[in-house]
């Protein structure tokens, strides 16, 4: 077999398993909560808990304005502090980490459960950010 046989099958490979990982985030997205575009983000998240699911250094040097930090990989232990009887709507950069939350968060007992379409990669509204010296 040539190289270029086995150089194709590895990109095949590459591609099928980032196919695989985007159907993963998609159904675990669906399942767990709803995606919502940034006008209804904005219009619902004053009766809300808004939470940014990045890493604190993320959060710290932009975030949207009024959202709380609770960064992914601390989440399984500050979760509790999230009141059930108010809608979450989650973020983070683009919508992968948003998934894992959610279905986390419903995995625990939360069923109203918001993502936003685009993350803080697409948010246009008003951000807190940390002014460089």
């Amino acid at each position: 077999m040539s190289i270029w046989w086995k150089i194709n099958i590895v990109l095949i490979s590459v591609i099928a398993l980032y196919a695989l990982y985007e159907l993963v985030v998609r159904i675990m997205m669906r399942r767990s909560a709803k995606t919502i575009s940034q006008e209804e983000f904005q219009a619902g998240m004053r009766k809300a808990q808004v939470i940014d699911v990045r890493e604190r250094d993320e959060f710290n040097a932009k975030h949207i304005l009024g959202a709380r930090s609770f960064p992914y990989s601390m989440l399984k232990e500050t979760f509790s502090s999230l009141r059930k009887d108010q809608p979450i709507y989650i973020y983070d950069q683009n919508k992968a980490v948003s998934a894992r939350a959610a279905n986390m968060l419903r995995k625990k007992g939360y069923t109203d459960l918001f993502i936003l379409k685009g993350g803080m990669q697409e948010w246009t509204g008003k951000v807190k950010q940390k002014k460089i010296d």
